[in-house]
């Protein structure tokens, strides 16, 4: 019974992150004013465009990983890209962002990643 929860929330978190990957290509202000540091007007491709890559990569290794290998290899994966929220956080607080896009998207996000990564140990 632990295992469809464990994929489920990892696959959903995954799906996710391409989501987000994927806007910052199609839709990079709205995408970057999402994050909860907006792009200045006449700069900030290189920054807009490295994110979606950052975060395109990421989700779709996760996917592989759930895909292709053991619950211990996807578990192992997601307990490393907890980081990536959690040094979200920091830039977002760091760069004049809110607390509550801080704390209630990212690192509410790093939380739900360590959730998942002990479904997945346990599973």
């Amino acid at each position: 019974m632990l295992t469809p929860l464990a994929y489920g929330l990892a696959v959903v978190l995954d799906l996710l992150v391409v989501f987000i990957g994927l806007r910052f290509f199609f839709q990079p202000r709205a995408a970057a004013a999402g994050y909860g540091v907006p792009a200045k007007e006449n700069g900030d491709s290189a920054y807009l465009t490295i994110k979606g890559l950052r975060d395109l990569v990421s989700g779709l290794l996760g996917l592989a990983l759930l895909a292709f290998s053991d619950a211990d290899a996807a578990a192992w994966f997601m307990l490393v890209i907890a980081l990536t929220p959690l040094g979200d956080t920091v830039i977002v607080l760091r760069n004049g962002g809110t607390r509550a896009v801080a704390f209630g998207i990212h690192l509410a996000t790093a939380v739900a990643v360590l959730v998942s990564a002990a479904l997945l140990f346990a599973a």
